[in-house]
């Protein structure tokens, strides 16, 4: 059942429209570095805070990864948007895979950004969701920056990695823990070769949490997807090499949109 998510729209309201789909632990500001480079190309940008996280609302667990698509689906119609083009990293890029198989009307196309078809690593995700769960976020803040950017982009950033730190430790913990266990047991290799929406799969070369293999079988698997490899860059990519990953999206959204 689908959930009213946070969201926010930029850009004109002529523009084709393209959705932003958060990483586990961030909220819809991790796509501020992107927001102006894809309305000054004529897009309306929505992003939106998933399930459990920033102001959405925090379901009693457990969530699917159906469901976190679905809740696409209800922003859409909430917002009257027939389809958009959509963007996902990590978390948000396995909804975006979701979407892409079992909501083909509603995706003009696809850009899957430091993401998995199948994580792995279930008992990691596990006892992840069981220490915020008893602990809270705080606990697992600092290891999730150390894997989200490069040590030698937070040496250069601590202000900015100091934001982020604290985007991760105000994410709910209930919301967290709960998309936590929906990828302990996360497998969507099999959707891949039904996805038609053109893709564009974009891996992080230092990405220590979902390696540049994960985005590789991805664009195996999906008929005619195009892979890039962006560096030096960890998880949080697009924060990471903000002008690079800006770029790669609007080229391919541009692409789509002129054929």
């Amino acid at each position: 059942m689908s959930v009213e998510v946070q969201y926010v729209i930029d850009g004109p309201e002529d523009g084709d429209v393209v959705v932003l789909s958060n990483s586990l632990g961030s909220d819809l500001h991790m796509w501020d570095p992107q927001v102006k480079p894809l309305v000054d190309n004529g897009f309306r940008v929505v992003r939106y805070d998933t399930r459990g996280h920033g102001r959405s609302v925090v379901p009693e667990g457990p969530y699917t990864i159906g469901e976190l698509g679905e809740d696409v689906v209800a922003l859409l119609d909430r917002i009257g948007v027939p389809s958009a083009h959509f963007v996902g990293l990590s978390l948000g890029g396995m909804t975006a895979i979701q979407l892409g198989r079992h909501a083909p009307g509603r995706v003009r196309s696809l850009v899957l950004c430091c993401t998995s078809a199948r994580p792995g690593n279930r008992q990691m995700w596990l006892d992840r969701a069981a220490t915020v769960r008893a602990h809270g976020m705080a606990e697992i803040a600092d290891g999730a920056l150390g894997r989200w950017f490069t040590p030698a982009w937070r040496a250069e950033n601590p202000e900015l990695a100091r934001e982020m730190r604290e985007m991760i430790a105000r994410t709910p913990a209930a919301g967290y823990a709960a998309c936590c266990e929906v990828l302990a047991d996360l497998d969507l290799t099999g959707d891949l070769p039904a996805i038609t929406a053109p893709t564009l799969v974009i891996s992080g070369s230092d990405d220590q949490a979902l390696p540049p293999e994960h985005g590789r079988l991805i664009a195996a698997g999906v008929p005619g997807a195009r892979y890039e490899l962006v560096g030096p860059a960890a998880h949080l990519g697009n924060v990471e090499r903000p002008e690079q990953f800006s770029r790669l999206i609007t080229e391919h959204l541009k692409a789509v949109g002129h054929e």
